[in-house]
């Protein structure tokens, strides 16, 4: 009869069976903090986002160069804290209103 271990297989009539510990992959203990710190992260970059969109359709009404440029930095800025779309479109939105204030405006 073998000698039973965690590499040794256990034969016997009933059972072919071969267990060993080192199988399963350690557990991870710290799961649930990336997600909180993703959140958290996102929730300091939304209030950045609407600041930096707001901004950003000011400035299709009153001095386009400037609030464009600022909501086009804060938009950058709200999208690597997290506020993905509201930074993009902060960031959208303030380079049309310069586009439009440095080409089309002039004219009329």
């Amino acid at each position: 009869m073998p000698q039973r271990g965690a590499t040794v297989p256990i034969r016997s009539r009933n059972h072919q069976e071969e267990t060993a510990a080192e199988i399963a992959a350690p557990i991870s203990v710290n799961r649930g903090r990336a997600r909180d710190e993703d959140r958290e992260r996102a929730e300091g970059g939304a209030g950045l986002g609407t600041v930096a969109l707001a901004l950003s359709i000011l400035s299709l009404f009153v001095l386009p160069i400037l609030f464009g440029a600022a909501g086009i930095v804060l938009g950058i800025v709200a999208r690597r804290r997290g506020a993905q779309r509201l930074g993009a479109w902060a960031i959208g939105i303030g380079a049309v209103s310069i586009i439009i204030g440095i080409f089309i405006l002039p004219f009329f």
